[in-house]
């Protein structure tokens, strides 16, 4: 998740020196680098996400088809750490929209029945494995009950694996992205009897950002929105904008439909973030706060097991409970909170980004740290 900066112009310009300047390959490498250079729609193929090796999973239940899509088992490399009795396999979901291939995790602890299902958006170069090893959600899932869908971008989507969040095809409901991943959210949720108020979605940077945009074109599907280092919906329409709106200076957003109100949604963004700049997070608190709400409460505290500042802004609803939950993280950059080292994108220094947005996905009224 490189950003073109300072250091990509010092590099441009020595290369200038010795005669070697291209800029048009200097800005095709930085759009790539992003994930912002579209690929051709000739050749594109569907590339399954990279396992790890170890014990194999358990098979995971069969996966009814729909009218909206249909699932279809996958035959994939064993994985790690998977414990006994649990499953992390791999399943491929298509509509009309498309198709993506996408990891499920079910915990030993949901024999009896899952307590709800959080759907996991990665970030640009990144794998559901990868994202799943560095958020550490599967151990969560354990502890709490709850199924984990980790979605795959595919390379033949975007060179560099981001989800599309800039693209004006995948900003929409029934459309594009958020049409496939909606699709795959509402069967496994038939397949295991979970009811809307327990489904969830959240993401990381690129993933954060299309997390915004399915709780703005979904908003009776998903009962909760995390997002960490992630955009506002409408903060980009195409490459440029996208650059500006990392940068700290996105579009105005969309007007979103009056058809529900926007899901609850906690927002973690690292005040040292270089690559999405942190006004991106106070834009999405903004645009997730209930209609006509005044009240709020903010913090500054230290987060457990870490002696980074946090600045916690909290915007509770007609219910009382926190309807939104911001959290500014001092001297965390582009990486997810208190993430493991086993992932890309991590800083272990915490805040627990993954226990926060658990507690208020599934407890609300808890509003410690």
């Amino acid at each position: 998740m490189t950003f073109f900066n300072a250091d990509a112009l010092r590099q441009a310009m020595a290369s200038a020196r010795h005669g070697h300047f291209d800029p048009d390959r200097l800005v095709q490498e930085t759009l790539s680098r992003h994930g912002l250079l579209p690929e051709t729609a000739k050749g594109r193929t569907r590339t399954k996400p990279t396992a790890a090796s170890g014990p194999g999973p358990v098979s995971a239940p069969s996966l009814r088809s729909g009218r909206s899509g249909v699932f279809s088992a996958r035959t994939d490399a064993p994985l790690q750490d998977i414990p006994a009795g649990a499953s992390f396999a791999l399943h491929g979901f298509s509509c009309d929209a498309g198709s993506r291939d996408f990891r499920l995790y079910i915990p030993t602890t949901a024999g009896n029945g899952a307590t709800a299902l959080i759907v996991m958006l990665h970030g640009c170069n990144q794998t559901p494995e990868d994202f799943a090893a560095g958020t550490a959600m599967n151990e969560l899932a354990e502890t709490h009950g709850f199924i984990v869908a980790y979605p795959g971008q595919s390379r033949g989507a975007n060179g560099q694996s981001c989800w599309n969040w800039f693209s004006r095809g995948d900003q929409n409901r029934d459309r594009g992205e958020p049409a496939i991943i909606a699709g795959l959210t509402r069967q496994i949720c038939e397949a295991h009897a979970i009811p809307p108020q327990r489904t969830f979605i959240a993401g990381l940077s690129a993933g954060g950002a299309m997390a915004v945009i399915m709780g703005e074109t979904y908003p009776e599907l998903y009962a909760g929105i995390g997002v960490h280092s992630g955009l506002p919906y409408g903060a980009a329409r195409d490459v440029a904008s996208a650059f500006s709106a990392m940068g700290g200076k996105p579009m105005q957003a969309i007007a979103r439909a009056p058809s529900a109100p926007t899901p609850r949604t906690i927002i973690f963004h690292g005040a040292s973030d270089s690559v999405v700049h942190p006004v991106n997070g106070d834009l999405i608190a903004r645009g997730a706060e209930p209609s006509g709400s005044g009240a709020q409460y903010q913090t500054w505290e230290n987060g457990p097991s870490t002696r980074r500042q946090v600045e916690r802004r909290v915007i509770p609803g007609a219910d009382g409970q926190a309807h939104v939950e911001h959290w500014v993280i001092e001297g965390l950059g582009h990486a997810w909170s208190g993430g493991r080292p086993a992932g890309s994108y991590t800083d272990s220094g915490g805040p627990d980004a993954s226990a926060a947005l658990v507690r208020f996905f599934l407890n609300p009224d808890n509003k410690s740290l």
